[in-house]
């Protein structure tokens, strides 16, 4: 392997579906795969494959259909885990199989209330068997950071024997200060003998706010791979940003002198991808993928920025694939062909029907809208590139609704097959749709959250709606995007329901 090189191992899957309400159904899975793939992302890990049948059969699925990044399946140290992963993974091409195993003495005694023996036996047993099965093998100690430091040699050092090929060192709960994380990588460099016959990785979480910061301080320490995920999702504050340790590393060459696989240029789109997957709204001060990452609203900045860009920009947009504003040529008047050409430059290769669907969306839009930016164009085609076998669709919709006057609503709706009109009322517009699809519908919904944002600035803005519902005891997301709110919320609403029916 080359040591100045940097492999991304990316649990959005697995590691950021963990996020409470993230819940990722197959279909999502496999297209946030293959954006990854797309990427360049080194190792995929698409999920804990003994968890439930769905997480099985989605890693399953996964390495069915990516070919060139490899396909990785966590398990705990136990025979059934390890079984459900070789099996999971057997269709991919290149895969991987990630066994952990807690190390840290608060671990060991109030989790497993085994002694150290005990558990370094087991370690080396899940390995072993692993082995047997499969060549590329990565070991987690969990709660590296704050396990005895000789124990973590002697786990390492008898894991690396039975035959891992990775050892990542989790920062489990997000404990450590970039300092000290770096002190561990180092530490492990000095203080297992056979540590040159395996990758060191990082593994860390924001609790903090430093899972970043700590995973630079690893790979400055040695470590050559870095776990991390889009957007930074994961359980509680989530996991290390894939794209922030990646601009880091790219944008301080000189400091860092390290490199990785990942074409840059994807993470915006890919960002998008798993927020509206997600239903977790990227917040416009993150870092390289947040709308005000790279606006300027100061006086002294914007002067700044229009005699030279150095001045306030240590990175163009166009490099992480935000769109650079040279969407405004689209209007009522563009045909076709110009619109094609504009998706493609977005990253989108869509078939005949689906440029045609989404072309008529666009036309519609542009007789509502005076400029059209690109961020439009990505909601427009994101909404064709849903599920089109609907069950449920939207045909019409009349709403009356003031300050003083009592909401009430008129939907037209298609159901299994059958156009129904169904009227409403309720505490809002909003409130008497979801009343009026559901009566329609029969079926037992529960609103879990409700959120809008604008695609884009201005008046006549597309709004963007996200909502996460129980439907029949199904946890579900819907999203939609128009520039009528009301019609927005109704068709996010229907979308979850949609998603809920084709479980």
């Amino acid at each position: 392997m080359d040591n100045n090189k940097v492999l991304i191992f990316d649990t959005t899957l697995r590691d950021g579906e963990q996020a409470p309400g993230a819940t990722m159904n197959e279909k999502e899975k496999l297209e946030i795969a293959f954006a990854l793939e797309r990427l360049g992302v080194d190792i995929i890990e698409a999920g804990f494959p003994v968890s439930s049948k769905g997480d099985f059969d989605s890693v399953k699925n996964v390495a069915k259909h990516v070919k060139n990044s490899i396909v990785c399946g966590l398990a705990r140290s136990i025979i059934k885990d390890i079984d459900a992963v070789i099996e999971a993974v057997k269709p991919a091409k290149h895969k991987r199989i990630h066994i952990f195993l807690a190390t840290s003495k608060i671990h060991l005694e109030h989790k497993f209330k085994k002694s150290e023996d005990e558990v370094l036996a087991m370690a080396i047993a899940a390995v072993q068997y692993a082995r047997k099965h499969m060549d590329n093998i990565e070991f987690s100690p969990e709660d590296a950071s704050r396990t005895e430091k000789a124990f973590l040699y002697r786990v390492l050092e008898a894991v690396i024997d039975a035959g891992a090929t990775t050892v990542n060192i989790p920062d489990t709960v997000g404990y450590s200060t970039p300092l000290e994380y770096g002190a561990v990588i180092a530490g492990i460099r000095g203080h297992v003998p056979n540590i040159h016959k395996a990758v060191i990785s990082t593994h860390c979480h924001d609790d903090l706010g430093l899972a970043v910061a700590n995973s630079l301080a690893g790979v400055q320490n040695g470590a050559r791979q870095v776990e991390c995920t889009i957007n930074g999702i994961g359980e509680r504050a989530g996991n290390a940003s894939m794209e922030e340790i990646v601009m880091a590393l790219r944008t301080r060459r000189d400091f860092f002198g390290l490199t990785t696989n990942i074409n840059a240029r994807e993470f915006y789109r890919v960002s998008r991808m798993v927020s509206k997957a997600t239903g977790f709204i990227v917040p416009p001060n993150k870092a390289i993928v947040g709308a005000n990452a790279f606006r300027h609203e100061s006086g002294i900045h914007q002067d700044g920025i229009l005699k030279e860009k150095r001045t306030y920009e240590i990175m163009n947009p166009e490099d992480v694939g935000v769109p650079s504003g040279e969407g405004l040529v689209l209007g009522k008047h563009s045909g076709r062909h110009a619109f094609k050409d504009r998706l493609k430059r977005l990253g989108f290769n869509l078939d005949e029907s689906a440029v045609d669907a989404a072309f008529a969306r666009f036309k519609d839009l542009a007789d509502k809208k005076k400029a059209i930016y690109d961020e439009d164009l990505m909601a427009i085609v994101e909404d064709e590139e849903r599920p089109a076998r609907a069950t449920l669709m939207l045909t019409d919709l009349v709403y009356t609704s003031g300050s003083k006057v009592k909401p009430q609503v008129k939907v037209t709706l298609t159901y299994k097959g059958k156009k129904i009109v169904q009227e409403s009322t309720g505490d809002g517009p909003v409130d008497a749709c979801y009343k009026a699809i559901e009566a329609v519908t029969k079926l037992k919904v529960r609103l879990l959250d409700y959120g809008i944002h604008s695609v884009t600035q201005g008046e006549d803005a597309l709004g963007e709606v996200t909502v996460k519902a129980e439907v029949e005891g199904k946890n579900v997301i819907g999203r939609a995007a128009s520039t009528d709110i009301i019609e927005a919320s109704a068709k996010a609403y229907i979308n979850a329901i949609n998603k809920a029916i084709q479980r």
